[in-house]
């Protein structure tokens, strides 16, 4: 049975036989925030999340090649893999879904950081005020069950970017925070220097 978690909220990830997670699947969802318009305005611009995974060892991104994003797709260890880009966050359920073998993660990783932002925020003029229903899950890859869900319920105008939650090893087993932290950031490259 899945777990719905408060934001600060820690849980250990096992299987539902009590067994140690190898695969787990990270689902991030969102829905655009149904905007009303005067007749002759402009159709908006869909709202367009980018989904990242960043690879930290001892609690630190040390290097760009640790990023997993649309634009890197599959981490150097094969053992992140974005699943591919979603522009709108149209249709229901999962709107990007990330893959971690934790069986092949090399052993000097011992934290995975999930993190949204809104491709050209500031450009676009948009901000996760627009955006409703954000949720982060956590799913056995291999049974397809789900084991914990975070949603996010605040109020985030005017922040265009979220870090949902952490995957992080802590005495040997790993267990998942719900984070929920906002922030201004821009871009993949301005969440990975908070990360270092």
């Amino acid at each position: 049975m899945s777990v719905n978690l408060q934001k600060g909220q820690k849980v250990e990830l096992r299987k539902s036989d009590g067994g140690s997670l190898r695969r787990v699947m990270v689902g991030l969802g969102w829905d655009e925030v149904k905007q009303t318009r005067g007749f002759f305005a402009p159709k908006p611009q869909d709202i367009d999340c980018d989904a990242s995974a960043f690879l930290c060892m001892g609690g630190r991104l040390t290097s760009n090649q640790d990023v997993v994003y649309f634009g890197n797709l599959r981490h150097g260890s094969g053992a992140v893999a974005h699943m591919g880009d979603n522009l709108t966050g149209a249709g229901e359920g999962d709107d990007e879904q990330i893959l971690v073998d934790l069986s092949v993660l090399p052993g000097q990783y011992d934290k995975i950081v999930f993190a949204v932002n809104i491709y050209q925020a500031a450009q676009r003029r948009q901000h996760f005020g627009m955006i409703q229903n954000a949720f982060i899950r956590i799913c056995d890859a291999e049974t397809s069950q789900e084991l914990c869900r975070y949603n996010l319920s605040e109020n985030y105008d005017g922040m265009t970017a979220m870090i949902f939650g952490e995957l992080y090893l802590y005495k040997g087993q790993w267990k998942f925070n719900a984070i929920g932290q906002p922030t201004r950031d821009n871009s993949i490259s301005e969440l990975a220097d908070k990360m270092r």
